[in-house]
């Protein structure tokens, strides 16, 4: 008689309960010493299916026996029919019929017994075994609590992106947990490996531009586009993107806006101004106010004329985001100490990129020397680039004509 749908998940967990007391009860009596049991036979040394199959068809008689909806004598025959011992020491073989269904049941499908139902009633031994995962908190101020659970993270941690940072930036936590690593973001890390961007530089790409995992392929593919057909070749691009990770994030309107800003604010031609964001990129992605405010402290307070300003920032794009203090101090230093005119600085503006205190430094240890000699038309002339690019050492043997330890004592002596 076949059993109910409800029992099927409480047999199977009978049956494999009753499996491992056969198998523990066998290994007693493997044991090398004679032992007597009332009641019960010696077990054979077998395999494990053939224990199973006797414990199988041990339940479905006892079953049998126990329903009352068959008859009497039904009963009666299926218990004389069954042979409820084991087999015996001699190792005879197991005479009784076994059907097809229980002849197909073997450890390994055991193990893949279906779950047992969660209305299923279970011993307390069994209850303080289970291990619970401990539930999700609903509310976090770090992503360290969802890594464990999330593949989506542990994968960005893999790239080498910095959770620490994301998480102290508003939504960043929330926005990362809620993108698929396979269907969201895969695709977009195929796309920037395409445009040049190396897998050892996807981590500090994606640390500082996160946003870009929800962006549309077919946006971020259009943007490359309109850059390719500025002439900007694939090279310019790859660089241009990873030194600038906003830039695939504003839209084509916004970039051509950017190009044409700088070309006409510095008075440039096109190749001069594709020349400038690509040696400088965040010029297409930094705010323009501190560039707006370069250009007028250049002419007005410092007095550069304008082809001048287009001279030292096609040479030094830098100098367009330098801050103001800095610019001022620098020029000066260098304009009114060192007596240097503008058409000098004009030739070497990455002065204006140097330490104020590293030009004073040097030019006091050239002054004590009697060394400080600017002025190209004279001897012993020392350019500015020598004096504020040359490492310690170098400039001391070559520009000072003395130790790098003279030069250290003269500085404690300042």
């Amino acid at each position: 008689m076949a059993l109910p749908v409800q029992q099927i998940p409480k047999w199977f967990y009978s049956m494999k309960i009753n499996f491992i007391s056969i198998t523990q009860i066998r290994s007693q009596f493997m044991r090398p010493r004679k032992t007597t049991l009332h009641g019960l036979l010696a077990l054979p040394q077998q395999s494990s299916d053939n224990f199973f199959l006797w414990g199988f068809k041990n339940y479905r008689t006892f079953s049998l026996w126990n329903s009352s909806l068959a008859p009497s004598s039904t009963r009666q025959e299926n218990i004389a029919a069954q042979d409820t011992h084991p087999p015996s020491l001699n190792g005879l073989q197991l005479k009784t019929e076994v059907t097809n269904f229980d002849s197909q049941i073997s450890l390994e499908e055991l193990e893949d017994l279906p779950p047992i139902s969660p209305l299923q009633q279970i011993s307390e031994e069994d209850a303080v075994q289970i291990v619970a995962e401990p539930p999700l908190p609903p509310i976090s101020f770090t992503l360290r609590d969802y890594v464990d659970r999330s593949e989506t993270l542990q994968k960005l941690v893999l790239l080498g992106v910095n959770l620490s940072k994301l998480e102290k930036r508003p939504g960043a936590g929330t926005l990362l947990l809620k993108l698929d690593f396979k269907n969201d973001i895969q695709k977009i890390l195929l796309f920037l490996k395409d445009n040049g961007v190396e897998d050892n530089q996807l981590g500090a790409f994606l640390t500082k531009n996160y946003i870009i995992l929800t962006e549309d392929l077919e946006n971020l593919r259009t943007r490359v586009a309109y850059l390719k057909s500025k002439n900007f070749s694939k090279t310019d691009i790859s660089r241009m993107i990873v030194k600038a990770p906003y830039l695939l994030s504003f839209s084509v309107d916004r970039l051509d806006n950017r190009l044409g800003f700088f070309q006409k604010e510095l008075g440039l031609n096109v190749e001069k101004t594709r020349n400038l964001v690509i040696r400088l990129p965040r010029l297409l992605t930094g705010s323009l106010e501190p560039v707006k405010e370069n250009m007028k402290v250049y002419q007005l307070q410092l007095g550069f004329k304008h082809n001048e300003i287009q001279h030292m920032v096609t040479r030094i794009p830098k100098i367009l985001t330098a801050s103001k203090k800095k610019l001022t101090e620098t020029f000066d230093y260098v304009h009114n100490v060192m007596n240097i005119p503008h058409h000098i600085i004009v030739k070497f503006p990455q002065v204006f990129n140097s330490k104020v205190l590293k030009i004073k430094e040097r030019h006091s240890f050239l002054a004590f020397l009697g060394r400080a000699q600017y002025d190209p038309q004279k001897p012993n002339y020392i350019s500015l680039d020598k004096l504020v690019s040359l490492p310690d050492e170098v400039f001391c043997k070559e520009v000072a004509k003395a130790s790098l330890k003279d030069f250290e004592m003269f500085l404690k002596t300042v």
